[in-house]
C-alpha cells in the first residue's frame, strides 16, 4: 500500500488527506508552522475550520516539529501550497521529500515573481522526484465530504500521473491522466482570473437586481476561448484547455470558489485590496488577483489580445470601475470570425 502524506493543512490539502485516508491510503497530514490556527482547531473541533466535515480517525494529523514522523516511509508527498508558497514549502520539507517517488502540487497559477510554472519550481529545488500536478473541477468542500468529483493528475510522463493518482481513485473521485502538463498549468493560471470576472457580475447583480444571465453566458464563452488561446500559445494542448482542467475548472470554480467570492465583493463596491484581505483573513486565499498580472504579462509576450481577461486586471489592480467587465462584450476579441 502507498503511503501518502499532505504537506501544509490548508483547505485542499486537508481534503485531499481526507479523501485519501477515506481511500484506504495509509495517510498523513502535516501542519507547517503557518497552519497554527488550523491545527488547533483540528485538534479541537476534530475539523479543518474551512471545510465541513470532520476528519476520518485513519488520517495521522502531526504538528510542525514531527515533520520526520509524518515524512516517514512516504511515496507520494503531495505540497498543499499556493504558487506564491510552493518554494518556501519545500525549503521546510525538502530533506524528508527529496527522495520520494512522487511529487504532486495542489497549487494553481505560476509562481509571480519568475513566471516560473510550478512543475519548474519544484524541478528546480527537487530535481529526483517524478513531478504531478493536479487541476479540474474540484473544490475543497465537496472533496471533504466525499460527493462525486473529478480532476486531472498531469506530468511530463502519463505513466508517472497514473501512478501517483490510482491509489486515490474511487467512485467519488474520478482522474484523468495527462501529459500535458505545461496546457494544464497554464489552465490553472488562467481559470481564476475568468472566476473573478464572473463574481464581479454577480455582484453587479445584487446592487441592481439583474440576474445578467445573458451576460455571464457570453462571458463564460469568452473567458474559455481566451483560455484555448493561452494555453495553445504556451505550448499546451486545446483540447486540455476544453476539458477538466479548463472548461471544468472555470465553470465549478465560477460558480462557487473562492476568486468568485472575490469577484462578487469588488462587484458589490469593496475596494479590490480590501477584498482580498477579508477574504484571506478568513483563511481563503485568492491566487486568481495575482493569476490576473501573470496571464497580461503572458498575452503580452505572445502578442495576444485577451480583452475579457485585461478588463479583470484593470478592475482589480487599476481602478476600473466594475461595470468595466461588461466592456468585454463588445470588445474585439479573439472570436470576431463568430460575430
Amino acid at each position: 500500500m502507498a503511503r501518502l502524506t499532505v504537506f501544509g493543512a490548508g483547505a485542499m490539502g486537508t481534503a485531499v488527506a481526507m479523501h485519501s485516508a477515506r481511500a484506504g491510503v495509509d495517510t498523513a497530514l502535516w501542519a507547517n508552522p503557518f497552519d497554527a490556527l488550523v491545527l488547533e482547531h483540528i485538534r479541537a473541533e476534530g475539523r479543518h475550520p474551512g471545510l465541513p466535515e470532520h476528519l476520518p480517525s485513519t488520517l495521522a494529523v502531526h504538528g510542525p516539529e514531527e515533520l520526520d514522523l509524518a515524512a516517514k516511509d512516504v511515496e507520494i508527498a503531495v505540497l498543499g501550497a499556493t504558487s506564491d508558497t510552493v518554494r518556501s514549502l519545500i525549503g521546510m520539507v525538502r530533506e524528508v521529500v527529496d527522495d520520494v517517488p512522487f511529487v504532486v502540487s495542489l497549487a494553481k497559477g505560476v509562481e509571480t515573481d519568475t513566471a516560473m510554472r510550478i512543475s519548474e519550481v519544484v524541478g528546480a529545488e527537487l530535481p529526483r522526484p517524478a513531478f504531478v500536478t493536479v487541476a479540474g473541477p474540484c473544490l475543497a468542500s465537496e472533496l471533504a465530504i466525499g460527493v462525486p468529483s473529478s480532476a486531472v493528475w498531469a506530468s511530463a510522463s502519463i505513466e508517472d500521473a497514473r501512478a501517483a493518482g490510482t491509489p486515490l481513485v474511487t467512485p467519488a473521485y474520478q482522474l484523468v491522466f495527462t501529459d500535458d502538463l505545461a496546457g494544464v498549468e497554464y489552465c490553472t493560471a488562467s481559470k481564476n482570473v475568468a472566476a473573478i470576472g464572473i463574481g464581479i457580475l454577480d455582484g453587479l447583480g445584487k446592487l441592481t437586481g439583474d440576474s445578467y444571465r445573458n451576460a455571464k453566458a457570453a462571458l463564460y464563452t469568452m473567458a474559455i476561448q481566451e483560455l484555448c488561446v493561452l494555453v495553445e500559445a504556451q505550448g499546451g494542448r486545446k483540447e486540455t484547455a476544453m476539458g477538466l482542467a479548463g472548461v471544468g475548472d472555470v465553470l465549478v470554480t465560477g460558480a462557487g470558489g473562492r476568486n468568485r467570492l472575490y469577484g462578487e465583493l469588488i462587484g458589490e463596491g469593496q475596494d479590490p485590496a480590501d477584498a482580498r484581505e477579508q477574504l484571506e483573513g478568513r483563511g481563503m486565499t485568492v491566487e486568481g488577483a495575482a493569476s490576473a498580472g501573470d496571464v497580461r504579462r503572458m498575452a503580452r509576450a505572445h502578442g495576444l489580445h485577451l480583452p475579457y481577461h485585461e478588463v479583470v486586471y484593470r478592475i482589480v489592480f487599476e481602478g476600473d470601475d466594475p461595470h468595466r467587465i461588461l466592456d468585454a462584450l463588445v470588445s474585439p476579441g479573439v472570436a470576431d470570425d463568430e460575430r
